[in-house]
């Protein structure tokens, strides 16, 4: 995609109208729509600004992003999990950790009880001699819940979010043997 298809996807995922990115931008709307079809672009400075603005990096909204890993990656999802590219790492809250991951991953828990849930999530935040750092980010009661969470991670990573934080995961007490907090 182009600027003008990347931004005019950005605004309407903020619910801005043109006239109301334009007063954002302290421009007229005419100039917005200019954007949009391709037809001007913004000096450098009301580039940075309109990045900032719509929390996306310059590369997210100026580069044509249709031949990028991370779309066909979100789409495919897999079992084993997803890899974004390095640069689009997005922070993963919950609870009291926020950590920034680019590759997430499940695991089952071996020979679960049934107060113990059946999945962690991890995500790597970085990678060493000795391989990845695998961070436990959550932990999923079913897999259909982990599926779900690792969906929702991709699509915010799609979307240019820079934060997700855990919706599906359970609560649990305990480190070694997990139990289930209801």
């Amino acid at each position: 995609m182009s600027f003008a298809e990347n931004l005019k996807i950005l605004r309407k995922e903020k619910h801005l109208s043109q006239e109301q990115l334009a007063e954002i931008m302290d421009v007229s709307r005419q100039a917005v729509s200019k954007w949009e079809q391709g037809s001007g672009y913004p000096e450098t400075e009301k580039l940075i600004a309109l990045a900032q603005r719509l929390d996306v990096s310059l590369d997210l909204l100026l580069l044509d992003k249709s031949s990028d890993t991370k779309e066909e990656t979100a789409v495919a999802l897999s079992e084993k999990g997803l890899t974004i590219p390095s640069e689009s790492a997005i922070y993963i809250q919950n609870e009291d950790i926020l950590v920034r991951c680019y590759k997430f991953s499940v695991m089952p828990v071996v020979l679960p009880t049934k107060n113990q849930p059946k999945f962690i999530l991890y995500g790597v935040d970085s990678t060493s001699f000795f391989g990845d750092n695998d961070i436990e980010l959550g932990f999923y009661k079913e897999k259909e819940d982990v599926r779900k969470e690792i969906a929702e991670i991709a699509e915010a990573v799609k979307s240019g979010k820079r934060t997700y934080q855990l919706q599906f995961n359970c609560k649990v007490k305990g480190f070694l043997s997990p139990k289930i907090v209801e």
